[in-house]
Parts: C-alpha cells; sequence; structure tokens
C-alpha cells in the first residue's frame, strides 16, 4: 500500500524538476527582457542541471519528500524559505568555486531563487491538487480498537492520499444478525474497490468465507496493519504476538551483507569523523576546565546488542558524573559550556569511538541505561527485542517519535517507541540508513536536536 505516499513523493519529485528548469527560462527572460535564444538557455541549462540534483537533495533533507508535506501549507513559506537559503549557499560554491563551467551568472541566479521561490510554492499549495491527486478510491475499513481509529482519522482527514474510508467497520460486531449485509450494502452503493481488513484480529475467521466471494466483485483486500505501518513509519502494537517475530524479526540472513557493508562504512565514516573533530578537543578540554575545574570526559553504561553492557563516551556537561541516573540522589545541574554542548551536539563526539570499537553503531535504536531497562522488560512486552541489533547515535525513534523520553521513565511512550524501532529492525537497509543520516543532519545543521 506505499503508494499511499510514493505517488506523493514522486509527483511532488516531477513537479518540483519541471518548475526548476522553467524558474531558469523566466530568469533569462527578466535578465535580458528578451526570449532567451535556444544558445543561451543551452549554456546555462548543463552547469544549472547539476545545481538541481544539489537542490533536490537540500529539498530532501528539508523534509519536502516526506508525508504530509503538501498539507503543511501554513510552513510551506518558511520551509521553502530555509531551503532556497541553503540552495543559495550551494550556487556560490558551485560557481564562484568551482568554475568549471566558465559561467558567474550573480544577476540571473538572484533572478532565479525568487522565480522559483515563487513557483514552487505555488506549485506546492495549488498545483499539487490540480494534476497531482486522482479521484480517490473508495474503501471499507473492517477492524477494531484504536489503531482502526487513528488510521480511519488520518486517512479521512488528509487528502493527500489517494483512499477514503465511507465506512469503518468494528469486528467485535461480527456475531450480530445483519453485520455482512451491512458490508455487502456499503460495497455495491458507494462504489468500493478496497477493502482493509484486520487479519489478525481473532474474529475475522467467520467473515473471511464471505469476503473470499467479494473477489469476484473485483474488490482489493489489504491488510489494514500494512497500510498503518507506511503511513505511520512505525509497528502497530497490537500486531506485537510470538507468530508476528518469528515471521518479521527471527531471520537474519538476509541483513548478512548489509550487516557486513555497514560495519565497513561506519569504521571508515567513524574515523574521518574523529580525524575531522580532533582539532575541537582543545578548545572544548580547556572550556570545561576554565568553568568549574572538573573532569573532561564521563563514561555512562548502555545495554547494547545482545543484552550486553557497553560504556559510552561524553564530554561531560553536568556538575555531576552521575552515569545518567538522574534520581535526583545528588544535585546535579547542567553547566554553561554543558547547555552549548548539548545543544549542538559537541558532547557526543567522543561516542564515535565506541562506533570505531564496534560498542555501538552510527544508526539504531537510542541506547538505555541498564537500570530503565530492567524496568522496561517487566512492563513492556518484547521490550528485549530491540537489542537484537546494536543501539545507535541516532535512529529512526529518535528523528520520528518527538515525544520519546530521555533517560526517564515513561513506560507509554517508550511502549510506542518501540514500534519505531522495531519498523527499523525489520525494514532496516542502506536507503533507510541514508533516510536517517540525512533528517540528522537536518537536525543538527538547524541545531533542532532534543
Amino acid at each position: 500500500m506505499s503508494f499511499l505516499n510514493r505517488r506523493e513523493s514522486s509527483v511532488l519529485l516531477v513537479g518540483d524538476l519541471i518548475f526548476f528548469f522553467v524558474s531558469l527560462w523566466l530568469a533569462l527572460l527578466l535578465r535580458n527582457l528578451e526570449i532567451p535564444s535556444r544558445e543561451l538557455f543551452s549554456i546555462h541549462l548543463v552547469p544549472f542541471s547539476l545545481l538541481f540534483a544539489m537542490w533536490i537533495l537540500v529539498f530532501y533533507i528539508a523534509g519536502l519528500y516526506e508525508k504530509h508535506t503538501v498539507i503543511l501549507k501554513s510552513r510551506l513559506p518558511s520551509i521553502l524559505a530555509s531551503t532556497q537559503l541553503a540552495n543559495s549557499s550551494v550556487a556560490v560554491v558551485f560557481f564562484y568555486f568551482i568554475p568549471f563551467f566558465g559561467i558567474t551568472p550573480k544577476t540571473i541566479l538572484f533572478i532565479y531563487l525568487f522565480v522559483s521561490f515563487i513557483l514552487i510554492l505555488a506549485w506546492r499549495i495549488y498545483g499539487y491538487f490540480i494534476i497531482g491527486r486522482g479521484h480517490p478510491n473508495n474503501a471499507i475499513l473492517i477492524g477494531s480498537g484504536d489503531e482502526m481509529k487513528e488510521l480511519y482519522e488520518e486517512v479521512n482527514n488528509n487528502t493527500i492520499y489517494n483512499l477514503k474510508f465511507i465506512s469503518s467497520v468494528d469486528l467485535n460486531r461480527a456475531d450480530e444478525k445483519g453485520f455482512w449485509n451491512e458490508i455487502v450494502s456499503y460495497v455495491y452503493s458507494e462504489d468500493v474497490s478496497i477493502i482493509a481488513i484486520d487479519l489478525a484480529n481473532k474474529n475475522i475467521e467467520p467473515v473471511l468465507p464471505h469476503l473470499y466471494n467479494l473477489i469476484f466483485s473485483k474488490i482489493n483486500f489489504i491488510d489494514m496493519h500494512k497500510i498503518y505501518e507506511d503511513i505511520f513509519d512505525r509497528v502497530p502494537l497490537s500486531l506485537l504476538k510470538y507468530n508476528w517475530f518469528l515471521e518479521n524479526i527471527s531471520s537474519t540472513a538476509p541483513h548478512m551483507a548489509y550487516d557486513s557493508l555497514k560495519r565497513l562504512s561506519e569504521i571508515i565514516i567513524s574515523s574521518c569523523a574523529l580525524l575531522i573533530s580532533l582539532p575541537l578537543y582543545p578548545f572544548v578540554i580547556l572550556a570545561i576546565k576554565l568553568e568549574d575545574g572538573g573532569p573532561i570526559f564521563i563514561t555512562q553504561e548502555r545495554v547494547g546488542a545482545n543484552n550486553r553492557v557497553v560504556k559510552i563516551l561524553k564530554f561531560r556537561s553536568m556538575t555531576v558524573n552521575d552515569n545518567g541516573n538522574y534520581n535526583g540522589s545528588m544535585k546535579n545541574e547542567i553547566t554553561r559550556v554543558g547547555a552549548f554542548l548539548r545543544k549542538s551536539r559537541i558532547d557526543e563526539l567522543p561516542q564515535l569511538w565506541g562506533v570505531l570499537r564496534g560498542d555501538i553503531s552510527l544508526i539504531g535504536p537510542r541506547p538505555e541505561l541498564p537500570s530503565l531497562v530492567k524496568q522496561y522488560e517487566k512492563e513492556i512486552p518484547y521490550y528485549n527485542v530491540r537489542h537484537l541489533i546494536k543501539p545507535g547515535l541516532s535512529g529512526w525513534a529518535q528523528i520520528y517519535h518527538d515525544a520519546h523520553p530521555h533517560h526517564n521513565l515513561d513506560t507509554l511512550e517508550t511502549a510506542r517507541k518501540l514500534s519505531y524501532d522495531l519498523y527499523y529492525i525489520k525494514n532496516r537497509s542502506f536507503l533507510l540508513d541514508i533516510k536517517i543520516a540525512l533528517r540528522t543532519l537536518k537536525i543538527l545543521v538547524s541545531i533542532a536536536g532534543r
């Protein structure tokens, strides 16, 4: 059911590229006050085409190809303005520091950035809804529980999905008289083409023979939870039973090549990052020492792969090294230097040594304190499954679960965070890691990390 969002992303990408080229033509027109000749357009086309590819990457990092981007109309102008600012910097570097193409278009570039901002903004707000969206498919949602309600409201309240639930049917009523007739009446009176159903529901068995007969009416059946996972980027918690783990998590063979190449890339990346960051160490050390004369580094225990306790290294940002156990037994406050180190994420740079050693990964579930893990394993079913792989400096839950607790005991939000961790463990791949890395880069650049 990935067409719910992939189609949107594809249409947005094609539209952006078209308006990039149209903006170039209009910029040349406005600059010279005449229709640009084929030769003039061709001279600018090749270098600007390369520039467009880089700008698309900037758009991607900014989240402009994520789900829901077309409905965030109030935020679009500010997001596009920020990306155009970044694109301007990329263009300056491209044309003035790499003068390979022999052109340094100052005025044209300025005009282009203004024109493209107006056109892309108009395309994103109005154009997509004119040509990007087709007539939504009428569907029936059959299931139960909060996840069904959440899915129903998300799909029907947002016009970005090529789907509309004309009704939701509660499977807890499956034994009621007339239950099946209600579904059939909706199918034929509302021109239903899709039925999304909770195939894991215990009440589904009596309904299946009736659903089978609808195959001959050209009805497409889709597992409700696949749509849920595709829209919300997390595994539905109601699915988490032993059979789900045996089917989706137990097999490691498909990931053997990925794991090996990931480890090799982590060694290379962490080594390079350590070399680049080492010049910062003297300044950080001096700042920490000048403030209170305390220790430079702190070590904290975390639960790693296979429940093995590992130690991570950080620059000290608090008055006391309490090993991350913020239990109020001792007065511990963030120092002034520590506040800056945390906001800029510089305090986490020494963790790259742990990546190099192989204790943690660049991408993976957030490493948790042993004391919290013991508590969560008692209260959250299957919690220890997240320790099948190494924890990471950044991860799927860190960038998509806004309310995740930061080393504080919160069973409800941690259970929700587990649904994101399991999504990553199930779907982990180089492409997913790249997506996480780019989104993390955006957070670091904007200094918006939590």
